[in-house]
C-alpha cells in the first residue's frame, strides 16, 4: 500500500493506481480547525464510497468504488488528526484510502456535485471526541493564486450546549435544527469558488455572546450570519425574518423589547428573562451582533428576497434593534430567523432535511447576490466582478467557459491563448456575454 507520511511539508505517494475508463482522485486537500479535520477528495467524476473505523491503532478506512489515483501529494497540517495517509487498489477496481490517526476521532462523510466551476468532491470530516473548543486559526492547504484571497463567511448556529434556545410544541430544540441548517450552508459555501466558510459553533456546546463575534474576527471574516428559529406565544405566527443592528433604536416593539433586555445583562451566562414567551425572546438574546449597518442592510435585503422563495416571510423589510454588546463594528452582520419553531407546522418542516436544505440554498443564493456587488478588494470574487477569473488548482478551460457561459474559443481569443493549457494563479479576462 502506498503511504504518505505527514511529518514533512508534503510527501508524494509513489505509484500510479489508475486505469483508463475509471474515475480517479485528482488531489486531496487537508485543513484543521477547532478539533476538526477536513479532507476533500477532488474527483474526476461521480463515485460511491463507504467508510468505517478501526482501533489499536485508530484508523479510518475509505473505500471509493470504481476509482483509482495518480500520484498524490498530500500536504502536512500538524494540528490535524491525520498522522499518515495510505492508499492502494482493492479488488482490482476500488481505491482504498487508510487514514492513520494521531488519536480517536469520529468520521463523517458526504459528496458534493459540480457547482460553479468546481468538480465532484468527497468530503471527510474527523471530529475529536471531547475536543477543546478554544478557537484556533484555520490553516487551509489551498491558497488562491497571487495575493488574492477567498472571502470568509462566518456561519453562527445560535444557542448550543446548556442553552437549547426555543423549544417547539413537539419538543424540537432550536439549537439542534439551526446547527443542521448551518452545516448545510457551510457545505454550499465551501463548494463556491472564491468563498471559504468558518463555523462559529461546530457542535453542541455553549458560547458566550462576545466569543461568537471574537471567533469571527479571529478568522478575519468578511461577513457574519447567525441562524436562529423564531418563537412566539401565539402558535399561529409563522414566517422568516432578518435582523441587523440599529444604533438609533428598534424598528418594532418586539425588537425594542429584546434590545432592552439584552442591554441589561449578558443573558446567556445564566440570567433568566422575566417572561420567556414574548416574541423572539429566546432568539436574539444570545448574540452580540454588530457590523457596518449599510452593508448589513444590503446583505439582509438579498437574503429576504431569496427566503421569500422558500416560504412565508413574516416581514419583507429588514428588522433593526439596538444591542449594547457591540464588539465587531467592521463586519457586516445579520441574524436570520428561519421559521417559527413554536408554530406546529413550521416546527415539523424545520425537522426535515428537505426544508433545511432549501433554507441553506436560499441563504447561499443571497450571499452570492451580495458578493456579486460587494466583494471586498483583493479577493478572487472582486477580480471576477471586474471580468477577470483567477485560475485555481484543478480547473480546466472548458469548466471555466461553462461557468461564465462563454465559449472556449472566446476565452482563447480574449486571452491570446494558443492552446488550452492553463495553470493555477493565472488570470483570465472573461468576455462579456453580449460581446
Amino acid at each position: 500500500m502506498s503511504a504518505c507520511g505527514m511529518t514533512a511539508a508534503s510527501v508524494m505517494a509513489p505509484g500510479v493506481l489508475w486505469a483508463a475508463g475509471r474515475e480517479r482522485v485528482e488531489r486531496i486537500r487537508l485543513s484543521a480547525h477547532e478539533g476538526q479535520t477536513r479532507l476533500v477528495f477532488d474527483l474526476s467524476g461521480p463515485v460511491e464510497h463507504s467508510l468505517f473505523t478501526l482501533t489499536d491503532p485508530h484508523r479510518v478506512v475509505i473505500d471509493i468504488q470504481g476509482a483509482g489515483a495518480r500520484e498524490l501529494t498530500v500536504p502536512s497540517v500538524p494540528e490535524s488528526h491525520v498522522a499518515r495517509l495510505r492508499y492502494a487498489t482493492r479488488n482490482d477496481r476500488d481505491l482504498r484510502v487508510v487514514l492513520d490517526l494521531r488519536e480517536r476521532a469520529v468520521p463523517r462523510s458526504f459528496v458534493l456535485r459540480p457547482a460553479q466551476g468546481a468538480g465532484h468532491r468527497l468530503v471527510v470530516d474527523l471530529q475529536r471526541q471531547g475536543a477543546s473548543q478554544a478557537p484556533q486559526t484555520v490553516r487551509s492547504t489551498e491558497q488562491p493564486g497571487g495575493e488574492l484571497r477567498e472571502v470568509v463567511v462566518a456561519i453562527d448556529a445560535g444557542h448550543g450546549g446548556r442553552d437549547p434556545g426555543a423549544i417547539g410544541p413537539g419538543g424540537t430544540r432550536e439549537k439542534d435544527v439551526v446547527l443542521a441548517i448551518a452545516q448545510r450552508l457551510e457545505r454550499l459555501v465551501a463548494s463556491e469558488p472564491g468563498m471559504k466558510p468558518v463555523m462559529v459553533r461546530t457542535g453542541d456546546y455553549f458560547l458566550p455572546l462576545r466569543e461568537r463575534i471574537r471567533r469571527a474576527r479571529a478568522q478575519r471574516a468578511d461577513l457574519f450570519i447567525s441562524i436562529h428559529a423564531d418563537a412566539a406565544p401565539d402558535r399561529r405566527v409563522q414566517g422568516s425574518s432578518v435582523y441587523i443592528l440599529s444604533q438609533g433604536g428598534a424598528s418594532s416593539e418586539a425588537a425594542r423589547w429584546l434590545a432592552e433586555r439584552e442591554n441589561a445583562a449578558d443573558l446567556v451566562g445564566g440570567v433568566k428573562l422575566d417572561d420567556k414567551d414574548d416574541v423572539l425572546a429566546s432568539v436574539l438574546l444570545d448574540l452580540s451582533q454588530t457590523g457596518t449597518i449599510e452593508a448589513s442592510a444590503t446583505l439582509a435585503d438579498s437574503l429576504i428576497n431569496d427566503l421569500h422563495r422558500v416560504g412565508k416571510v413574516r416581514s419583507r423589510r429588514v428588522e433593526r434593534a439596538g444591542f449594547a454588546v457591540l464588539t465587531s463594528p467592521d463586519i457586516p452582520s445579520v441574524l436570520v430567523e428561519a421559521a417559527y419553531i413554536t408554530n406546529p407546522a413550521e416546527e415539523r418542516k424545520l425537522r426535515t432535511a428537505a426544508f433545511q436544505q432549501s433554507l441553506a440554498e436560499a441563504l447561499m443564493t443571497g450571499l452570492r447576490s451580495y458578493f456579486n456587488n460587494n466583494a471586498p478588494p483583493g479577493t478572487i470574487l472582486a477580480e471576477t466582478r471586474r471580468g477577470r477569473h483567477v485560475i485555481q488548482s484543478g480547473e480546466t478551460l472548458s469548466g471555466i467557459a461553462n461557468r461564465y457561459r462563454v465559449s472556449i474559443n472566446e476565452l482563447r481569443q480574449h486571452n491570446n491563448l494558443t492552446n488550452d493549457r492553463i495553470h493555477a494563479g493565472q488570470v483570465l479576462v472573461i468576455p462579456r456575454r453580449d460581446s
